[in-house]
């Protein structure tokens, strides 16, 4: 069986790029452009791993996740968030609310990405 991806990403061209990488190496990608969209989109598919932009119209990646650990059937889902932000904190904050890792897009081509989702989906 094939493990779900719920890829929440508000840049189409890169959502587009990263499905057709993640599809490739075999997983079921499902996507949302907005923070709302994704959190019932998370809330009803029940993916293996999130991967979640951290600014987003509607409700911000963070906003997100801090909702997706505080409840029991989603708490324990690695999340690894996307971000064009480099700045500290943000990313902080990211990391105590319970977040896996998290990619600084700019720094990673579609590839290793893909391949940060296997190492993951691997070890737990």
């Amino acid at each position: 069986m094939k493990k779900r991806i719920a890829l929440i990403e508000d840049d189409e061209i890169l959502s587009n790029r990263l499905c057709a990488g993640l599809n490739d190496a075999g997983f079921d990608v499902s996507v949302a452009f907005d923070g709302e969209e994704g959190l019932k989109l998370i809330e009803t598919l029940k993916p293996d791993l999130i991967l979640l932009d951290i600014i987003l119209p509607k409700m911000d990646g963070l906003t997100v996740a801090k909702k997706l650990k505080s409840n029991p059937s989603t708490k324990n889902m690695p999340i690894i968030i996307l971000t064009a932000l480099e700045k500290a904190q943000p990313l902080v904050d990211a990391l105590e609310s319970g977040v896996y890792e998290y990619i600084i897009k700019s720094d990673l081509k579609v590839q290793d990405i893909v391949e940060r989702v296997k190492e993951k989906l691997e070890s737990s």
